[in-house]
């Protein structure tokens, strides 16, 4: 767990292996697409947030591949988003209260601006170890960030780094897209659908610290781990599969 936010130090504008890395990915610097949205509807809901992203930092701007909760934001200024930080980090970037402890890296009041208090973002990491994006959850509330929920972090970013790769390779083959796109979609639509089921059900507690609400809420987890686990195998296995 990173957070940086004693570091004044200025976020590298030109970062060429990085760059070269993402240059693969920016075929897919179209903001919102709904394989992306429909994978961070999840994981806000995994991590009872209103917002999550999916980005690919770029040299001057973040794009945010997926959106729930910050509607009609496509892209922001490098300066202006914590994900800029966590990109260039081995593991979670972690703001637990952006109003006690700012971060120093980022545009003075960007956070603000939003509403945003809380912050944890994972590092997206193509197949030759560079960090290309995050995958982040945020709040407009602090709250703490245990190293349970980190791990749970860093497992789904492996699924997004495996949407990010499949989705660059039915890009550039057109001849690739129909089945495993239906394929890929039809596993996401089941795992959000599961997701919030069980997210219904904890939310019909009035009081969501009875006993009752926490019995869902671990549900909910440890059923969401097996999803997750599941889907990265299912997207690895067809990234294996495609034609070289």
């Amino acid at each position: 767990m990173n957070n940086l936010a004693a570091h004044p130090d200025l976020i590298p504008t030109y970062e060429p292996h990085r760059l070269e890395a993402l240059r693969p990915y920016q075929v897919l610097s179209v903001p919102g697409q709904q394989l992306f949205n429909d994978l961070v509807s999840i994981v806000a809901k995994l991590f009872g947030v209103p917002v999550a992203l999916v980005s690919l930092v770029e040299a001057e701007e973040v794009v945010f591949a997926g959106n729930v909760g910050l509607p009609g934001l496509e892209r922001v200024a490098r300066p202006d988003s914590l994900c800029s930080v966590a990109v260039l980090q081995d593991g979670a970037t972690v703001y637990e209260n952006l109003l006690v402890r700012p971060c120093h890296l980022t545009t003075p009041g960007a956070a603000a601006a939003l509403d945003l208090q809380f912050y944890a973002g994972q590092p997206l990491r193509s197949a030759d170890g560079f960090a290309i994006g995050t995958l982040c959850v945020m709040d407009h509330a602090p709250r703490t960030f245990s190293a349970e929920e980190s791990v749970l972090l860093a497992s789904l970013g492996d699924v997004a780094t495996a949407l990010l790769d499949l989705r660059v390779a039915l890009e550039t083959d057109p001849n690739l897209a129909g089945a495993l796109r239906q394929r890929v979609d039809a596993r996401i639509g089941q795992s959000l659908t599961r997701i919030d089921t069980l997210a219904s059900l904890q939310q019909w507690e009035a009081t969501p610290d009875t006993e009752a609400a926490q019995d869902y809420r671990r549900s909910s987890r440890e059923e969401a781990t097996q999803v997750v686990r599941g889907l990265h195998a299912e997207l690895r296995q067809t990234l294996a599969d495609l034609p070289r």
